[in-house]
């Protein structure tokens, strides 16, 4: 398992006082709140069918790119 790394983002003041409201309604720390949220999103953008091609499309072009770089 790869090690934590700390992040920093920015929110409105609203946007921290309600996750500070629901963080506090569900007994959680803030940071714990914020992980699930962001759990919640990668999965949903995996099962997007859109996603996945995009996905697809900037592998190809890295492959591309690496192709490139290795046959000069």
């Amino acid at each position: 398992m790869k090690p934590a790394k700390a992040m920093t983002i920015r929110l409105s003041a609203e946007q921290a006082e309600e996750l500070e409201t629901v963080a506090s309604v569900d007994n959680q720390p803030v940071s714990e709140v914020i992980r699930a949220a962001i759990a919640g999103h990668i999965e949903t953008r995996r099962r997007d069918d859109q996603f996945q091609q995009g996905l697809r499309e900037r592998l190809q072009r890295a492959e591309r790119l690496l192709k490139d770089r290795d046959s000069e």
